[in-house]
């Protein structure tokens, strides 16, 4: 009998909230690990995308600072290439590490992904995805006056410097995924939301693809039964932060576009998980996506967890 497959789509905030080392990043996966052994535990199939936002800004940063002729600066789509080598790493080793101690014999690969998208997409006019780290609006009106990148106020919690993110159109390395999967190996892809290219020659172009629309057209492409996207609540609110907030369990695409109309969810932060959600449950009416914290994820199989979004 065929295992169900669940992509996951764990958020590069999970993996950097304070301490930027690459010790504390691995300690973070470590915990990531154990939770994410639990599923396999049960028999579930998973294929992992995560995202990059703090650790490929960090890496700009550590490029342009040491940029010179002999040593030039990496650009962005070079850098989030390795930031999935790195973070891929990680997780591939603390996926290892966790599967042992479980007693499971499991293979581990962690895939180089290219997003193709369009060099027409009308992001590259607006830049809108935040990168790297937290600044004070001063320190941020200080670069912004000195270099030619944008910062913005990101969700109430300092200014980020913002690129353009476009839509993933296809994913360049699906049938190799699928592939992995056939096969019963635990997959690492799509990172940070995979490589942007654009057309035939797959050209690299200067972009953050936002992970939670690359990792529902892995889930699309190669037709996992289920999509789950991490965040840091158990559920989708709407109201959020108010005194009526309500927690949502249970949610058709029609409500849920009905309260994206009534702008109940912050851009750059829950509204491309539940954009992202919407798309995969359109694609797979069948089938159905998760939004909730990894805490949640031993819970599967067990009872309804986080917030369930069907078609009708």
């Amino acid at each position: 009998m065929k295992k169900p497959t669940i992509v996951i789509a764990l958020g590069g905030n999970a993996i950097l909230s304070t301490d930027a080392s690459s010790t504390a990043q691995q300690k973070a996966l470590l915990y990531t690990a154990k939770q994410l052994v639990k599923l396999i535990q049960k028999g579930y199939q998973i294929v992992i995308s995560h995202g990059n936002g703090p650790q490929v800004g960090n890496l700009l940063i550590q490029q342009q600072v040491a940029d010179s002729k002999e040593n030039p600066a990496m650009p962005l789509d070079t850098c989030v290439a390795m930031t999935q080598g790195s973070i891929g790493y990680w997780l591939e080793n603390a996926l290892l590490k966790e599967l042992e101690a479980a007693g499971l014999k499991k293979e581990v690969a962690t895939l180089i992904t290219q997003a193709v998208v369009s060099e027409n997409d009308p992001a590259f006019q607006n830049s809108t995805k935040p990168i790297g780290p937290f600044l004070t609006e001063e320190a941020a009106q200080k670069i912004m006056n000195e270099t030619n990148t944008l910062y913005k106020e990101d969700a109430g919690r300092g200014w980020r410097k913002v690129v353009p993110s476009p839509k993933p159109l296809s994913i360049q390395e699906h049938q190799i995924i699928k592939t992995l999967i056939a096969n019963e190996i635990i997959t690492i892809c799509g990172g940070g939301g995979g490589i942007p290219v654009v057309g035939k020659e797959l050209t690299g172009v200067e972009a953050v693809i936002d992970k939670d629309f690359s990792s529902e057209k892995i889930a699309e492409l190669t037709d996992a039964d289920l999509f789950v996207i991490l965040t840091g609540v158990e559920n989708v609110a709407i109201n959020f932060g108010k005194k009526d907030e309500q927690q949502l369990k249970k949610v058709t695409v029609k409500e849920l576009e009905n309260y994206i109309k009534q702008g109940q969810f912050e851009p750059g932060s829950m509204l491309p998980k539940v954009e992202a959600a919407i798309q995969y449950v359109k694609a797979k009416p069948l089938n159905k996506a998760v939004i909730t914290s990894l805490e949640k994820l031993s819970e599967f199989g067990e009872q309804e967890v986080g917030t369930e979004i069907v078609f009708e």
